[in-house]
């Protein structure tokens, strides 16, 4: 097969080096790629987001199969457009895509398919939205609707944090056209797990659960960001609560999508407040998680590349997806500002060395050059995954290799996986 990944993070990173072990696999494209990604697939210089350019470097290629990476894309309508054109893509259609570009679509899916969730209200007037967040109180969250890269949420402690939110999000327009509205929700409670099916309409099969860090400093303090590292297999989340979520969670969402004639393909991936009364939607994304999948693909024993295949034609596998025992674990180290502005350019040195480590496997996620003269370009940059016998080893593993990394101007957090520990 000849396939195309779409994106240049370190979620692509990790999905093109689980195709790359592929016998299915006969070429292999990533666009943009990075640094990283060019060591295993051949990196085109076209952004991910411009469609077209995307449609007629397969066609001129003859690309057996897109995989759609990031969510921009796809609620742009590359999946759409690439079926239009004859060619499969591993995704949902723009209209689904709307599950991770609106979380006012979400929540409405989930009041019609009676999903448990937070209770929420909308807004589109920030003062309607104060007042609202001084008669709930505090704790509560504030997210903007549309998309921001996994920075639009606010938990907020106190209703001036909340308001702040407001108006940085509504006024100040911090998240661009994405601010135009807020949902406001109630503050649940409990351990978050982030949950991944692969799904071909009415059907999913689960394909594996992570739990990330989503503050950017240690004891998870300071403001969210896209994710500062992850594990995998999630404690927390048992045999008992997949079922239950597969049950009351994703097979009711995914009915609910296709009664809308916006049937969904592609994998789902569910953030989940574990709580006291069960399980809780917290929010949809319509593509693996940026740093989950990179521990997923670290302890997926399957071949990804049929999975993704299958799923792009409206089916799901013939045998259920399997996994290595061993967990893994993956620490993101960003430029230092992030998820604030950064500099770019900034030279990163050892990494040779660091992937040496036993255990380790490092995806780029914003970097450019070649090896021995590698530089950063993002907020972040680079994950490095280790998988080991039990949790504690691979986050030794990980944090070892981190030691042989130079890089002065990386910032990373040091309590990766202290939830599980």
């Amino acid at each position: 097969m000849r396939v195309l990944v779409v994106g240049g993070g370190g979620r692509e990173h990790a999905l093109c080096w689980k195709i790359a072990q592929s016998p299915l696999l006969t070429r292999l494209w990533c666009a943009p790629g990075n640094a990283g990604i060019a060591a295993i697939a051949k990196c085109v210089a076209i952004s991910a987001e411009d469609i077209p350019a995307i449609i007629a470097f397969a066609r001129e290629n003859a690309v057996d199969l897109v995989v759609a990476g990031p969510e921009a894309p796809l609620t742009l309508g590359l999946a759409d457009q690439c079926r239009a054109a004859g060619i499969a893509c591993f995704g949902p259609s723009a209209a689904a895509a709307r599950l991770e570009g609106s979380k006012t679509f979400t929540k409405e899916v989930s009041t019609a398919a009676q999903i448990p969730t937070a209770d929420w209200a909308r807004f589109e007037d920030p003062e309607a939205a104060r007042a609202y967040i001084r008669a709930q109180g505090a704790p509560i969250v504030v997210k903007a609707d549309g998309l921001a890269a996994g920075k639009g949420v606010v938990v907020a402690t106190t209703l001036a944090e909340a308001e702040a939110a407001v108006t940085e999000i509504m006024e100040d327009r911090i998240h661009g056209a994405a601010g135009a509205a807020v949902v406001i929700e109630e503050c649940m409670q409990g351990e978050e797990v982030s949950v991944f099916a692969l799904c071909a309409g009415t059907e999913a099969v689960f394909l594996g659960a992570a739990q990330d860090h989503k503050r950017a400093f240690d004891g998870d303090q300071g403001p969210n960001t896209g994710g500062m590292g992850a594990y995998s297999p999630a404690p927390a989340f048992t045999p008992a609560i997949e079922a239950e979520v597969m049950a009351r969670i994703i097979r009711p969402s995914l009915a609910e999508m296709a009664a809308r004639g916006t049937p969904f393909t592609g994998v789902l991936f569910a953030g989940l407040m574990l709580t006291a009364t069960g399980p809780r939607l917290i929010e949809y994304n319509v593509r693996f998680g940026d740093p989950e999948c990179q521990v997923l693909m670290l302890r997926l024993e399957s071949d990804l590349l049929p999975f993704l295949r299958d799923a792009a034609a409206g089916r799901l596998p013939a045998e259920p997806p399997r996994w290595r025992d061993a967990p893994a674990l993956v620490v993101v180290m960003a430029n230092q500002g992030y998820p604030g502005p950064v500099v770019n350019g900034s030279a990163i040195a050892g990494l040779e060395a660091a992937a040496a480590v036993p255990g380790v496997a490092i995806f780029h996620a914003g970097t450019r050059g070649a090896p021995g003269a590698i530089t950063a370009h993002g907020g972040r940059v680079l994950g490095v995954a280790a998988m080991a016998a039990d949790l504690a080893a691979a986050r030794d593993a990980a944090y070892a290799a981190i030691a042989l990394i130079d890089w002065p101007e990386g910032q990373f957090r040091r309590d990766i996986g202290w939830r599980a520990l």
